[in-house]
C-alpha cells in the first residue's frame, strides 16, 4: 500500500478541499492519520467493524485494547450511547470540545470490534481544527488510536507517523506538531462514581471542580493484572516505550503532589549520573532524560532535556519526542529525572513508568 501525504498550511484556517480526500477514505473503509491537539490520531470509521479491524492490524494492537470514538459536535454522542449519564453531560459542557475522553455505556449502533468486546464507548471531541472538521465531512465518527504501531512512543509530528505507518495506511494529514503532547484524559462516567483511567491535560483538580466526587482506577498507579480487560486504552499493555531499556530514577516523596524539594531533586541527580556511568562504563550507549533546570549536571552520555521542570506543559509537550530521538540515536539504556504528580504531573508520570515497564529506582 502507498501512503499518501498531505500537508496543510493554514491549519487554523482549514479548507474543506483540503479534506474532502481523506473524508472519502474513512467514509471507504480506509485509514488516515491526522493530527488532533494531543497526539496523531490514526483514524477509520468507528461504526464499520472491518475498519476498526485494520485499525488493529496496522498498529499491531491487541484486540481487546478498546478504540476511542472521535465526534465533531454534541450532537453527534447521542446516537453511540445507550444512555446519558449526568456526569458525563457535565463533563462534556465544561471540556469540549478538547483532551478529555468519556466512557457511556454503548448504542447497539457502536460494534464490538470498536469497543473491544466491552459494553462500554469511549468518546472524544477533539478541539484541534484538521480533527474536527474532517471527522465533520467524513459523516461517521472517527476511531483514532495514537497512530504510532503498538508499544512505541506516541506521535507528535507527521514524520513520527510516517516512521511508524508508511506503507501500512492510505493517507497521513500533515499538520505539523500538535499542541499537548500527551493523550487525552479518560473518564468513565458508565459507573456510580466517574472514575479517571488515563490521566491527561483535564487534571484531577479540574474534573473535582466540576463533578465533587472522582476516583482513580488503581491502573494508573501500576500494571495491570493479568486476566483483566481494559476498559480504556494504555491501560493494561505496556506502552509509549523507546527501544532502549528505560529506568525512571525517583526520590522518596511523601505527598507526590506536593512538588519536589531542591535536596530530593540533588539525590536523584546524583543518581542517575551514578546508574549512568556504571552503564557507560560497561560499554553501553547511555541516554539520560533531564530538565533544564539539572541539564549542566551531566557530563557524559547522550543527554536531552525534557523541558523545564517548573513547565509541565514542556515536559509534556517533548516527552515522546525525546524518547523517540533516543531511538534514532541508539540508545540501549536511558535513565530519566522523575516529577511531582501535581496537575499535569501525574500524566507525565504515568505515561513515563508504562514506558519504563514500571522500572523504577527509588533514592
Amino acid at each position: 500500500m502507498e501512503t499518501k501525504r498531505v500537508y496543510i498550511k493554514d491549519t487554523e484556517n482549514v479548507r474543506d478541499e483540503e479534506l474532502k480526500e481523506a473524508a472519502l477514505v474513512i467514509r471507504m473503509g480506509g485509514l488516515v492519520a491526522f493530527p488532533t491537539e494531543t497526539v496523531y490520531g490514526l483514524g477509520g470509521n468507528a461504526l464499520d467493524e472491518d475498519a476498526a479491524g485494520k485499525i488493529y492490524a496496522a498498529k499491531g494492537r491487541p484486540s481487546d485494547n478498546p478504540l476511542i470514538a472521535h465526534v465533531s459536535c454534541a450532537a453527534e454522542v447521542e446516537p453511540l450511547v445507550k444512555y446519558m449519564p449526568e456526569s458525563g453531560r457535565k463533563l462534556m459542557e465544561k471540556f469540549w470540545p478538547g483532551p478529555l475522553t468519556l466512557i457511556f455505556p454503548k448504542s447497539s449502533r457502536v460494534p464490538y470490534g470498536t469497543t473491544g468486546g466491552l459494553d462500554t464507548v469511549a468518546v472524544r471531541m477533539p478541539s484541534d481544527p484538521i480533527a474536527n472538521r474532517l471527522i465533520a465531512l467524513a459523516g461517521v465518527p472517527i476511531a483514532a488510536p495514537s497512530a504510532n504501531t503498538s508499544g512505541r512512543p506516541s506521535p507528535t509530528t507527521a514524520d513520527h507517523v510516517w516512521q511508524d505507518m508508511n506503507g501500512r495506511i492510505d493517507m497521513v494529514i500533515d499538520g505539523g506538531a500538535v499542541g499537548i503532547g500527551v493523550e487525552s484524559t479518560i473518564v468513565d462516567v458508565s459507573g456510580e462514581t466517574p472514575a479517571v483511567l488515563r490521566p491527561g491535560a483535564v487534571t484531577m483538580e479540574m474534573l473535582r471542580e466540576v463533578l465533587g466526587e472522582v476516583t482513580i482506577d488503581p491502573a494508573i498507579l501500576g500494571p495491570v493484572a493479568e486476566g483483566v480487560h481494559p476498559k480504556a486504552p494504555g491501560m493494561k499493555y505496556k506502552h509509549y516505550a523507546p527501544k532502549a531499556e528505560l529506568t525512571l530514577v525517583e526520590p522518596e516523596m511523601g505527598d507526590k503532589k506536593a512538588g519536589m524539594t531542591k535536596a530530593q531533586i540533588d539525590r536523584m541527580v546524583d543518581m542517575v549520573k551514578m546508574l549512568a556511568k556504571e552503564q557507560i562504563q560497561a560499554g553501553q550507549r547511555v541516554g539520560i532524560i533531564c530538565t533544564d533546570e539539572s541539564r549542566d549536571a551531566y557530563h557524559e552520555g547522550i543527554i536531552r532535556s525534557i523541558g523545564a521542570r517548573q513547565s509541565q506543559e514542556s515536559v509534556a509537550h517533548n516527552l515522546y519526542a525525546v524518547l523517540r530521538e533516543f531511538d534514532d540515536l541508539g540508545a540501549e539504556v536511558i535513565f530519566s529525572e522523575s516529577f511531582g504528580e501535581d496537575h499535569l504531573g501525574q500524566a507525565i508520570m504515568n505515561r513515563l513508568s508504562k514506558a519504563a515497564g514500571y522500572r523504577i529506582v527509588r533514592v
